[in-house]
């Protein structure tokens, strides 16, 4: 979900390949101040915390130096006091470093769980603290989404009183099996041992459950994850025929995003789907793009009589 850009301000050059690893060059030229990136996404957390928008100077200084922020109103959805505030419109380097960070305030309660909002930030800085080579870099935007608890009882039940999702998924729309509907209906319940893990039972087609664990290291990046060569089916149902072991396998796609929205309850899951001969892959079907919508008891009734 968040794009990093990397200021490199430490060059390594290899001179030769006996002497690769012994010369260093470092940055030796004027002074430029910029954002580390032109745009970031921000979670705001319930615990009131700040994020923070970080700021770069390509050389250090043997004294401190403090600069300013400005907010542009121009393309920001976002209202300065209503759903955020900046902890200081000011901000200073340590002398001997080469960074600083502005403190942001987002307003939880303000905040609605499908809102994007927006605003940008622009350094006050002399001319010369400019650098033509990012002339972009002097502005950034500063995106924020409400982040809500995560709490895996509002995502798994038990096997007796399962919690329910409705899936929508473009691998049963490629290759439904025996299914008549690319949509589905799923028992989602708590994983006994793992932590922040559910079982989907028989999430694409009968007869196998898949584990998704839900990574809650960083709210800022809400993670879907799948273990690595799980079954999701068999190849005679699914493909009329055989390639491998008989065995559809399947994790999270590695070039694509699977995330969780805590506030929303919905998921989306990229699945890599590919077959195996025993231990050696044979080759892989592709990747697919499925969207998960956890519902109630009272929703998931009405579309079990509908026969889905």
């Amino acid at each position: 979900m968040k794009r990093i850009f990397n200021i490199l301000l430490l060059i390594v050059l290899c001179v030769g390949a006996e002497s690769c690893n012994e010369h260093y060059t470092t940055y030796e030229g004027a002074e430029y101040l910029m954002f580390a990136d032109t745009l970031t996404t921000n979670a705001v957390l319930e615990d009131g915390k700040p994020f923070k928008v970080s700021i770069s100077s390509t050389v250090a200084r043997k004294y401190d130096r403090t600069y300013a922020v400005e907010i542009i109103d121009n393309g920001s959805n976002a209202i300065e006091g209503k759903h955020y505030r900046l902890k200081s419109n000011t901000f200073t380097i340590p002398a001997g470093e080469r960074s600083a960070d502005i403190e942001v305030y987002g307003n939880y309660d303000n905040i609605e769980p499908a809102d994007s909002l927006g605003f940008t930030l622009q350094l006050v800085m002399p001319d010369e603290l400019k650098w033509d080579l990012y002339p972009k870099h002097n502005r950034t935007k500063v995106v924020m989404f409400k982040s809500c608890p995560f709490d895996i009882n509002e995502w798994g039940g038990t096997e007796q009183q399962p919690k329910y999702c409705l899936l929508t998924s473009l691998l049963l729309y490629s290759y439904p099996g025996t299914n008549t509907s690319y949509s589905r209906l799923v028992r989602c319940y708590k994983h006994k041992s793992m932590e922040n893990t559910i079982v989907m039972d028989d999430l694409f087609y009968d007869g196998f459950d898949v584990l998704l664990t839900f990574d809650t290291t960083n709210p800022s990046e809400p993670l879907l994850k799948m273990q690595d060569d799980q079954i999701i089916g068999d190849e005679w149902t699914v493909f009329g025929y055989a390639y491998g072991d008989g065995k559809i396998l399947g994790t999270h796609s590695p070039s694509a995003v699977s995330y969780y929205n805590s506030c929303q309850k919905f998921a989306q899951l990229w699945v890599l789907m590919y077959v195996k001969d025993f231990s050696t892959l044979v080759d892989y079907v592709g990747n697919f793009y499925n969207i998960m919508e956890w519902i109630s008891d009272e929703e998931a009734e009405e579309i079990m009589r509908e026969g889905l």
